[in-house]
């Protein structure tokens, strides 16, 4: 492929690189994605019983709408893997599986260089929709482990039989961190889990899925800018499950399951992990968040001139939890807190990034480096942008961008 020089260039065959490489072809743009595996790669990778959070209904992408007999239900990864390899065959996406992008730096002429484990291409314009998080992040106390202890991160995760004998702690509580401490409880682990601040939502109300109600308020809507802060984008995504058929998770289901819940992870010394003692405050914030969604929901069945569902606030909680325990007690530790940003690792266009490692961008335009865009990171243009629900709108926006340059 030396000399390879190609118009627009897309890197990331997932749902988000997929959904604007089909904007592209119906403009007519030429272009390539590259994917450093197969499509749906990130998908493939998931824990062996990963399974959608949000319902298949909201599975909407541009001439690839879910259309199985179940919309209300959650598909498994090999499902979400399969829907997604049948969306790229729909209209022959101009998909390269196999190729690693190692490096994309600015060439002559405003085009670009991308090194791939296949050679050099050269692009006038890039699309990156590797995803909004590319790393896993740990907290600054996990350096401080033992290598005597078995430590993995959630990517890292199967199943339970996978694991090494024993406790598990899991920390990190968004929705990977709790439904692996549910997985490995019901498997009869001992389970530790080290809780943060995140939000929940309950699965149903009146019977009918919260993500529902919540798509007929602004939830969905919200924008970087409407925010307190560029880093409120961090916070986890509302503890639920989709798991055999959808239900309940959280700190108090997960509580009355036997699993130990703590505060967050804070230290090890002399043979103990250390926790903080803020477990009561970091399910308060879950149960405020909840209040919020329902304050929301309300306002958007008023607006409806419509019955606003029961909402019962949750019941009391009994935060009784050890500040530590011996890691001779721990057979694994499972980080599960979270992905950042890593563009920065082979991108090599440093100004097109901020503190954080988030492009700075708009409508998923660079607006530091002419020719640079992206595709599905977290809040490109709303809260629903890295999902399946905004990939299309987004997707739309961008191709009418790429088709006019």
């Amino acid at each position: 492929m030396k000399d390879d020089v190609v118009d627009v260039v897309i890197v990331g065959a997932g749902q988000a690189g997929l959904s604007l490489s089909h904007e592209l072809a119906a403009a007519g743009v030429d272009h390539v994605v590259l994917e450093r595996g197969r499509v749906g790669e990130t998908w493939r990778g998931r824990w062996d019983s990963f399974c959608l959070v949000i319902p298949n209904w909201t599975v909407q992408l541009p001439g690839g709408h879910y259309r199985g007999d179940d919309p209300d239900g959650f598909m498994p990864k090999n499902e979400i893997v399969s829907h997604l390899m049948a969306y790229a065959e729909s209209f022959r996406a101009p998909v390269r599986e196999g190729v690693t992008v190692t490096s994309l730096e600015a060439a002559e002429n405003g085009s670009f260089l991308l090194r791939t484990s296949t050679g050099e291409i050269r692009a006038k314009r890039v699309v990156l929709a590797s995803g909004g998080y590319q790393k896993a992040h740990r907290p600054p106390a996990a350096a401080e482990l033992p290598a005597s202890v078995h430590v993995i991160d959630a990517e890292d995760y199967a199943n339970p039989t996978a694991l090494p004998p024993g406790n598990v702690l899991v920390v990190g509580s968004g929705q990977t961190g709790c439904q692996l401490a549910e997985e490995l409880s019901a498997a009869g682990r001992g389970v530790s889990l080290a809780c943060g601040r995140a939000p929940w939502i309950p699965r149903r109300i009146e019977g009918r899925d919260t993500i529902a109600w919540l798509n007929e308020t602004s939830w969905f809507e919200i924008r970087l800018s409407d925010l307190p802060s560029p880093a409120a984008r961090l916070l986890a995504n509302p503890q639920m499950s989709g798991g055999h058929g959808g239900h309940d998770l959280n700190y108090r289901t997960l509580q009355a399951q036997g699993v130990r819940l703590l505060g967050r992870f804070i230290g090890v010394a002399d043979g103990r992990a250390y926790f903080g003692r803020d477990l009561a405050q970091s399910v308060a914030f879950g149960d405020a968040r909840y209040a919020d969604v329902c304050e929301l929901i309300r306002k958007a069945c008023a607006t409806r001139s419509v019955r606003a569902p029961e909402m019962p606030p949750p019941p009391p909680f009994v935060a009784d939890a050890p500040e530590s325990m011996a890691l001779s007690d721990v057979g694994t530790i499972i980080f599960t807190s979270g992905f950042r940003p890593d563009y920065a690792s082979w991108v090599r266009c440093p100004q097109a990034f901020d503190e954080g490692g988030f492009p700075i961008q708009e409508d998923g335009s660079s607006t530091t480096v002419p020719g640079l865009h992206f595709m599905g990171v977290h809040f490109q243009r709303k809260r629903k942008s890295a999902t399946f629900l905004g990939a299309a709108e987004d997707a739309t926006v961008l191709a009418e961008t790429l088709s006019a340059g």
